[in-house]
């Protein structure tokens, strides 16, 4: 299988918007560079139409470049230890892979293998995901993990006591990443599908769904999310900037969810509704 590579050179601080911005057209696994960052999409899925759109969008800002060729799928590990730091979130939970040797303690330790799939705990929105995790309560709950990357959200519930966990992402490489770092961290609890939410077609009703993805897809799964929450139960949302919160609200309220808490982080936002 053949990957479209895009490499960009732009200013750090706008690292983040335009990240946002290219995962809306189909770009699903980011690394940063020394100048800016590389995304990647299967081939097939390029859409070079829409890749032009972002960058006329943004032609203004300087420096702002766009390289894109074709590379053959492989295992970015290499890569990913040269430049990977161990996570702390919020002084209880570790985030670190295998290599990371950790002398102090912490309630929680999660190791991630991080190879082609989105999830080490260094995004802030996978950081902000965790972070609102460690003060819900997963106890015996059947959790829902959408889109679920190298699986962190699904070993965090599981930590944390649920029964159950159904996650699930489109990416093969994800699914077998994902797979795993969940025996790596011994959630047996942790059931791993690849496919969307229609095509997966989870059973039943769940305590919390986890979705970290993006706006586009948020808005567009909502109402699936709405018709699996049991009343009471929880969705925690991330993926999106603090600005895109009252355009999620306004798709939820209608369905029956109501905020809870919201959280940021350097612009990006967590939501957190209930049924």
């Amino acid at each position: 299988m053949y990957y479209t590579r895009l490499q960009v050179v732009c200013d750090p601080d706008f690292s983040e918007i335009l990240m946002a911005e290219i995962a809306d057209v189909g770009f699903d696994t980011f690394m940063e560079t020394e100048k800016g960052f590389e995304a990647y999409v299967e081939e097939r899925r390029f859409n070079e139409q829409q890749l032009a759109e972002v960058q006329e969008k943004y032609k203004s800002v300087n420096p702002l470049l766009f390289f894109w060729d074709q590379i053959q799928k492989q295992n970015w590990n290499e890569q990913w230890e040269k430049s990977l730091e161990p996570i702390v979130v919020d002084d209880r939970c570790l985030i670190r892979a295998e290599f990371h040797l950790i002398e102090k303690k912490y309630l929680y330790e999660i190791i991630i293998t991080p190879k082609m799939s989105f999830g080490t705990g260094h995004h802030q929105t996978t950081y902000l995901m965790i972070k609102s995790q460690l003060d819900m309560d997963h106890q015996q709950k059947r959790v829902m993990d959408a889109g679920c990357g190298t699986a962190i959200l699904s070993i965090m519930a599981a930590k944390r006591g649920a029964k159950e966990v159904i996650a699930f992402d489109i990416d093969e490489w994800s699914v077998i990443n994902g797979k795993e770092n969940i025996e790596n961290n011994r959630c047996e609890s942790i059931q791993l599908h690849r496919g969307t939410i229609e095509e997966v077609k989870p059973i039943g009703m769940f305590d919390i769904i986890l979705a970290n993805i993006n706006k586009n897809v948020l808005l567009q799964e909502m109402k699936t999310y709405a018709a699996h929450l049991a009343p009471g139960g929880f969705l925690l949302l991330s993926g999106f900037f603090t600005k895109d919160i009252n355009d999620l609200k306004a798709v939820a309220t209608p369905l029956g969810l109501q905020e809870v808490k919201r959280d940021e982080k350097e612009e990006w936002a967590s939501l957190l509704l209930r049924k």
